[in-house]
């Protein structure tokens, strides 16, 4: 199963089924001695009153309610959920455009979350294989969904900048973090310092698919430098043929990597296994964080309600993007490369440095380079090709400095994660970059 996806299965639920550090003890529960009542009715995510009753209707209304409780407090961010029905109103009545893409900004920040968590709950039910391709799929929705609103309205610049800025929010400052954050917890005693380890294997195929995509947005730049045709209009319908052609090639490929990871060798990207030390509570523990939380037509129904109130929330935000560049004067290069990343990666993020700390570095490498590589290899060229299909030109010649600086950003992560080790100084030193 996808990396991504089992970082994110280290989320720790906001009530139940916490433990302490060391694993042996369970946290302090809520102050109800037992799951009743109000407690019980609110905070419970294991059980919910009425879900035995003998009653049609009421045992309808309690797993309504059971499956709507599981997914509020799968995540802390959840609580943003109330910008939710107040975007989508200052988005209906016209509100001030700052207004607007700034709640509908938080309001998909919680949605990426919760998305997330369906898709990890079905994924469960469905198996190592089938679960593994629903995460790549929708592994990165939320930028898609964001990015197909934007290229729909022609706002090609911001699909371009939001594309770059979320590969290197993910190579740079989540990797960055990890690497600093989990090299201080872990840096060892009295000088005689330590260091994280991974797996080499799966940096070394990923970074090389990651060399690829860049080149993939060089040729363009460079091709776009050399062409000596007469008019800009001849340039451009070259480019897009190269984009084109160069985008069904990455999908081809990030396909066959899909079958790579989830089919042939997959045991080069599976957790470690616990050590043969491991007590018998902490393996119980592990099984318990693989249940699933809810059934998976629950799930289902959870990622198709929350998919178009995503895509609501998205258009109410890109619709807001030009009023917000003329009057605040802010670049939509600045909205695209900073901003927009945050909304659909800020919870997996959290998620990354958390695993970090907890010396899991496999599933925090499998978040910030699998999440590039959904990006670079799976999204990135099915935009382009779904621009090719609404009549939008959106290509792979990116701007001068966005080209040079993914180059390097690729560059410097692939010798920083070739020896499979980390320590807070690389950290640092990525996000200085």
């Amino acid at each position: 199963m996808n990396r991504k996806d089992d970082a994110a299965g280290e989320r720790t639920p906001l009530i139940n089924d916490q433990q302490s550090a060391s694993g042996s003890a369970p946290a302090v529960q809520p102050s109800c001695p037992r799951p009743s009542g109000l407690c019980a009715f609110f905070l419970d995510s294991k059980h919910t009153p009425g879900r035995e009753s003998g009653s049609v209707a009421v045992r309808g209304l309690a797993h309504t309610w059971h499956v709507t409780k599981v997914t509020l407090l799968s995540n802390y961010v959840n609580f943003l959920l109330l910008f939710v029905p107040l975007g989508i109103v200052a988005g209906a009545c016209h509100w001030n455009s700052t207004a607007v893409f700034t709640i509908n900004f938080f309001a998909i920040i919680p949605l990426a979350a919760v998305l997330s968590f369906a898709t990890e709950e079905i994924s469960i039910k469905l198996g190592e294989t089938m679960g593994g391709l629903l995460n790549a799929t929708f592994g990165n929705a939320v930028e898609l969904i964001v990015s197909i609103v934007a290229l729909k309205d022609g706002q090609i610049e911001v699909v371009q900048s939001s594309m770059l800025g979320s590969i290197l929010s993910n190579l740079l400052l989540v990797m960055g973090m990890c690497f600093l954050f989990g090299g201080i917890v872990h840096r060892g005693q009295n000088g005689q310092g330590t260091e994280q380890r991974f797996s080499p294997a799966v940096a070394q195929t990923t970074c090389s698919l990651m060399t690829l995509s860049s080149a993939s947005l060089v040729i363009p730049a460079a091709l776009y430098a050399v062409l000596t045709q007469n008019g800009s209009d001849e340039k451009q319908n070259s480019i897009l043929i190269l984009s084109r052609g160069t985008a069904i090639i990455l999908f081809l490929l990030y396909s066959l990597y899909l079958v790579f990871q989830l089919r042939t060798h997959s045991n080069l990207f599976d957790p470690e296994s616990p050590p043969e030390t491991a007590t018998t509570e902490a393996v119980q523990h592990e099984a318990e964080e693989e249940a699933p939380a809810m059934s998976a037509p629950a799930a289902a129904a959870v990622l198709v309600v929350v998919t178009v109130l995503v895509a609501i929330c998205a258009d109410y935000l890109v619709g807001s993007i030009d009023d917000i560049v003329a009057t605040a004067h802010i670049s939509k290069a600045f909205l695209g490369m900073i901003l927009i990343p945050i909304v659909g990666n800020a919870a997996e993020h959290v998620t990354a440095v958390v695993v970090a700390l907890r010396d899991k570095m496999d599933l925090a490498m499998g978040v910030a380079i699998g999440s590039s590589i959904q990006i670079a290899l799976g999204v990135t060229p099915f935009l382009v090709i779904v621009g090719w299909i609404i009549g939008q030109p959106m290509s792979l010649h990116f701007e001068t400095f966005q080209t040079v600086a993914f180059a390097v950003s690729v560059l410097v992560v692939t010798y920083t994660v070739q020896d499979g080790r980390s320590n807070y100084l690389e950290g640092a030193m990525l996000l200085a970059l």
